[in-house]
């Protein structure tokens, strides 16, 4: 399978509820969550490789890995995509690179901008339009909690910026809580010899049965040398036998029909309604979904809640980005309803300054007289094509214009010195 089909398809399992049958059609056949996870060890080359690069990514003690300097073969048009890092860990930028930056960006993949080259991201876009840079440090596959963990690193340093985005895809409400994502995506995923190997043991969120409440995790595998323990399939199942959220997922997934009832069953007392093992089998997975949802909620909830109180402790502004077009933006479309209306009620009751892309998106297709999925093949290759990060970028424009302050140059009232470009060109005055 080429490596676009299978981020495609990575996409969409990672969004869609209950995807059993297709889970099951790129996977093995169900087995014991032990052997699933067992099976999930990495062989040693591929650690040898993503560790000695070139390679996507590069480890992170922290948060398991940053990105790297790569060329994926994931492009439009069966192009590969230049995706590229400058010293201070964002991703290469061209547009006033030169010139202070007052915006940093955290996030997921449709943050990072992955499928696209460094010039073709909505940063850079952006960029081009408001006459400043804007910085991206977007990681693909980081959950919202690794996102902030990241934001709160970087704006300890002298890149900090007095305006931060933070940009919720899809499942990053699930991902904060998986202390590996590489045992989920496993099946589907084609780490290339190691030289697209990432989603390793990270800093993540978990619920203390016992307490009932989040507690934060620190990354278990911090050193090169710990990495090589995913190699151990005995490893693995004894590290994430117990995580919860793993278990939920791959479950709904198909991949398992084990779940630990006991578990369960006090996370879903914790988190307001047990699943009822009563119902009929087949109606198991939509359960566990729902259970899985709210304690992805709740760790969002968590998250953001901490992000808005560094970013008040700090001085600087914060500005939530929300958008899921594989299941939040379908769903909304055919029903009228969407499953992550939580998340978006705790962003209005909390006052959060937040954006909707799910919201701009669908009022667009009302603008087009073709099926729904005609219409999003102009916009995603699996994510955003070039075409889609303009769209995102003069979508949220308004929004960052009125955001700012002072306003961008090309917003300020005209003056003598915006017309000469004073202390805006560094022209050779020889």
């Amino acid at each position: 399978m080429k490596t676009n089909s299978r981020r495609a398809r990575l996409l969409a399992l990672s969004s869609l509820p209950a995807v059993v049958a297709l889970a099951q059609s790129v996977a093995s056949p169900v087995v014991p969550f032990t052997r699933f996870l067992e099976e999930s060890a990495v062989p040693r080359a591929v650690i040898d490789r993503f560790l000695k690069g070139p390679s996507w990514a590069r480890f992170d003690p922290e948060l398991g890995y940053v990105p790297g300097n790569y060329l994926p073969a994931d492009g439009m048009d069966k192009s590969s995509s230049i995706s590229t890092v400058q010293a201070n860990g964002a991703r290469t930028q061209f547009v006033y690179a030169g010139r202070p930056s007052r915006i940093n960006t955290y996030g997921d993949s449709f943050t990072h901008g992955d499928q696209v080259n460094d010039a073709e991201t909505w940063q850079e876009y952006l960029a081009g339009h408001i006459g400043e840079p804007i910085r991206n440090f977007g990681v693909g596959g980081y959950g919202v909690y690794q996102a902030y963990r990241r934001m709160i690193r970087e704006e300890s340093t002298e890149h900090s910026a007095a305006n931060l985005i933070l940009y919720i895809w899809g499942d990053d409400h699930i991902r904060s809580l998986l202390r590996c994502r590489h045992a989920l995506i496993s099946k589907i995923w084609s780490d290339r010899g190691g030289t697209m190997f990432h989603a390793n043991f990270w800093s993540h969120l978990e619920m203390n049965l016992s307490t009932g409440k989040l507690e934060e995790k620190p990354n278990p595998l911090n050193t090169p040398a710990l990495l090589y323990r995913m190699t151990d399939p005995k490893f693995m199942a004894d590290s994430l036998r117990d995580d919860l959220a793993l278990q939920l997922y791959a479950f709904v997934r198909g991949y398992t029909k084990e779940l630990d009832r006991e578990s369960i069953d006090r996370l879903g007392t914790i988190l307001g309604g047990p699943i009822d093992w009563t119902r009929p089998a087949a109606e198991l997975p939509r359960q566990a979904q729902e259970l899985l949802d709210r304690y992805a909620f709740e760790a969002t909830r968590f998250t953001l809640a901490k992000a808005a109180e560094f970013a008040q402790k700090n001085g600087k502004k914060l500005l939530v980005v929300v958008f899921d077009p594989y299941r939040a933006m379908r769903e909304w479309k055919e029903k009228g309803t969407r499953y992550d209306q939580p998340i978006v009620d705790f962003l209005r009751q909390q006052k959060f300054e937040y954006f909707d892309m799910n919201e701009v998106q669908l009022r667009d297709f009302e603008n087009y007289r073709v099926p729904y999925d005609q219409y999003l093949k102009q916009y995603f290759i699996g994510h955003y094509n070039p075409r889609g990060n303009h769209f995102f970028a003069y979508s949220i424009k308004d929004r960052i214009v009125a955001w700012l302050d002072p306003k961008p140059v090309p917003y300020r009232p005209r003056d003598e010195e915006s017309v000469d470009f004073k202390g805006y060109l560094n022209l050779d005055r020889r």
